[in-house]
């Protein structure tokens, strides 16, 4: 399972043409040369974008608002990959929390089945060199 989260200072825009797979219709603003560039980093990665896939008022898309309070938009994103897609159950704002930042707290809920029993994979035995323990002039080479 793949996350990818942060602040890309990218709008995705409404607009999915071409972009059906990655992205929603619930983005905000309009799609510059940033906002193309992760939608290309999602395709290239088969990630989706959360923000995007979910219906919610503009105040819960909203990430980042200017010092002025003049500007908003919904620059930080949730990503996951396409297989695990349907784990996400919702990606909005929590405007509420304090972080001392001009971006809102973007939170995903999600819901995952994990298996009862985890197996570790091959573990790969390592042979010990005991001969450099048992050499005695080794530690002499090493004291201070």
């Amino acid at each position: 399972m793949t996350f990818l989260m942060g602040d890309f200072n990218a709008k995705v825009k409404r607009d999915n043409t071409g972009y059906e797979d990655i992205m929603g219709r619930y983005g905000l603003g309009e799609r510059k040369e940033n906002g193309e560039r992760f939608a290309n980093l999602c395709a290239f990665n088969k990630l989706v974008i959360g923000g995007t896939i979910f219906t919610h008022k503009r105040i819960h898309k909203i990430t980042w608002t200017s010092p002025d309070h003049t500007t908003q938009n919904q620059i930080d994103h949730i990503c996951i990959n396409k297989t695990f897609r349907r784990t996400i159950e919702d990606v909005r704002t929590e405007r509420g929390a304090d972080i001392a930042s001009d971006n809102h707290l973007l939170v995903a809920k999600m819901k995952l089945k994990l298996k009862k029993h985890w197996t570790m994979g091959r573990t790969i035995s390592q042979k010990l060199n005991t001969a450099f323990v048992q050499d005695t002039n080794k530690p002499n080479k090493f004291k201070i």
